[in-house]
C-alpha cells in the first residue's frame, strides 16, 4: 500500500469571524453544538484510514491544541496519531509566512515518515469526504498535485479561486483567482469548479516545489496562491471533482455539500442547514460519523410546556416553558420561562432569561442575556450595546460578554 502522510493546514486566524475567533483560532470555533470546525476534516481523514495526521497551528492555539490532545488519541500502538504541531522556527527566527511555508517549516515531518503521497487539507470548512477516493483518483492521474474541485454555478463563482480546466476535464489549465467571467465546465459550461483548498500531492514534487518557493522572495508562500500555479504552469495539476466522492450514508440532498464557513452570515447559515427534517447537511449518518469527544452530562430536557421545533439541543441543557425555533444550542444551555429564540446558534453555557427574545442571533460561550433582554430585534440598539451585526443582519455576542 501507498504511504500516506496527512497534513491539516489549521493556523487561520479568521478575522472575518470575529469576535468568536477574538480568543480561539479559526478552527477550534464550535460547531454544531458537539463540535469544533477542525473535527470534519479530522473524521474525514480517519474515516478513509489515513491515521498519520500533523496539524500546524499557530494563531491562538491554545483551544484548539488542548482540543485535538483531548479528544483525537488515536493508537499509538499501530502508529496511529493526530499531532498538533506549532510554528517551531526551523527555518530561522521567523513565523510562518503563509500555507505553503508553514510545511516548508515542518519538513521533518516528510524526512520522518517518507510518504509516497501527501494529502494537504484545510480546517474550517463543513463537509464529508472520502480522501482515500481522491488520493486514488491522484495515482491513477500520474499527476504531480490533485486539487479537489467543487461545481458552482457561474454566476457565484466570481467569490471563489477558480479552476479551468483543459479539454479533457482533468488536466487544470489555469488557477485563477475570484476572475470576473469564470470558465465553464467542459461538460457543463454553466458551471465552474472552485477550489476546496484540499489537495493532494506526490510527495517528491511537493518537496521540490515547496524549495523552489521558499527561495523565491517574491512569493507570498501560499498553496493556493503560489504553489498550485507553480504546478500548473509546469503542466503536473489535475482537478478531482467533489461530485464523483462517494461517502457511506450520504444522501442525494446532502451527498456533495460543501460549506466553508468563514463569515459571520456563512457560519449562521450553515446551522440552519443542520436543524431541518430533512437537512440540507446531516449530522446524524452513523456510515461516516463526526467524531469529537463529548461532555459527561445528562439528555436535554424540556420542561414546562418548553416548545422546541426544528431545532438541536446538545446534553446537559433545559429548556423551561420557553419556545425554541430552527436554533442549535451548545451544552449546558439554559433558556428560561416565557423567552423565545428564533433561528440562532447558541455555544455552549449560555443562559437565556426569563421574558427575553433572541433572534438571527450567535451567543458564544458563558454568556447571560438578562430577563426581559432583546437581542437581533432591533440592530442599532444591539450596535448601541457593543454588540457585532454581520452584513447579512446576525447579531452576534462574543465569549463570555455582558449585556446591559
Amino acid at each position: 500500500m501507498a504511504r500516506v502522510l496527512s497534513i491539516v493546514l489549521a493556523g487561520g486566524e479568521g478575522k472575518r469571524l470575529m469576535p468568536l475567533t477574538l480568543d480561539r483560532a479559526k478552527p477550534a470555533v464550535p460547531f454544531g453544538g458537539s463540535y469544533r470546525l477542525i473535527d470534519f476534516v479530522l473524521s474525514n481523514l480517519v474515516n478513509a484510514g489515513y491515521t498519520k495526521i500533523a496539524v500546524l497551528t499557530q494563531y491562538k492555539s491554545h483551544s484548539l491544541d488542548r482540543h485535538i490532545s483531548q479528544s483525537w488519541r488515536l493508537s499509538s500502538m499501530v502508529g496511529q496519531y493526530v499531532a498538533p504541531v506549532p510554528a517551531q522556527q526551523r527555518r530561522g527566527p521567523r513565523w510562518y509566512q503563509g500555507s505553503a511555508d508553514a510545511i516548508y517549516q515542518s519538513m521533518n515531518l516528510i524526512n520522518d515518515e517518507r510518504p509516497d503521497y501527501i494529502v494537504v487539507f484545510g480546517a474550517d470548512h463543513v463537509y464529508r469526504m472520502d480522501a482515500s477516493q481522491m488520493v486514488q483518483a491522484h495515482i491513477e492521474s500520474g499527476a504531480g498535485v490533485t486539487v479537489a474541485g467543487i461545481r458552482v454555478p457561474r454566476r457565484e463563482a466570481s467569490a471563489f479561486g477558480v479552476i479551468e480546466t483543459a479539454e479533457d476535464g482533468v488536466t487544470i489549465q489555469d488557477f485563477l483567482e475570484k476572475p470576473a467571467d469564470p470558465p465553464g465546465l467542459v461538460d457543463s459550461p454553466q458551471e465552474t469548479f472552485a477550489s476546496m483548498g484540499n489537495y493532494v500531492f506526490t510527495a517528491d514534487v511537493l518537496v521540490d516545489a515547496l524549495e523552489r518557493d521558499a527561495k523565491d522572495q517574491s512569493s507570498r508562500h501560499d498553496m493556493g496562491g503560489d504553489i498550485i500555479p507553480m504546478l500548473v504552469d509546469e503542466g503536473k495539476a489535475a482537478v478531482y471533482d467533489f461530485k464523483r466522492n462517494v461517502v457511506p450514508g450520504s444522501t442525494p440532498r446532502d451527498r456533495d455539500y460543501w460549506r466553508d464557513v468563514g463569515t459571520l452570515d456563512s457560519y449562521h447559515e450553515a446551522h440552519v442547514d443542520l436543524v431541518s427534517v430533512l437537512p440540507v447537511f446531516n449530522l446524524y449518518n452513523d456510515a461516516w460519523p463526526i467524531f469529537s469527544s463529548h461532555h459527561q452530562l445528562p439528555g436535554a430536557k424540556f420542561v414546562s410546556g418548553a416548545s422546541v421545533r426544528d431545532s438541536i439541543v446538545c446534553a446537559g441543557s433545559i429548556v423551561s416553558g420557553a419556545s425554541v425555533d430552527t436554533t442549535v444550542i451548545g451544552t449546558h444551555g439554559y433558556v428560561a420561562d416565557h423567552a423565545t429564540v428564533q433561528r440562532s446558534v447558541l455555544l455552549d453555557n449560555v443562559t437565556i432569561g426569563r421574558g427575553a427574545v433572541v433572534r438571527n442571533a450567535i451567543i458564544d460561550k458563558n454568556v447571560v442575556v438578562p430577563d426581559g433582554c432583546l437581542v437581533g430585534v432591533d440592530h442599532e440598539e444591539d450596535r448601541r450595546r457593543g454588540l457585532t451585526v454581520s452584513d447579512g443582519g446576525v447579531t452576534v455576542i462574543g465569549k463570555g460578554q455582558r449585556l446591559g
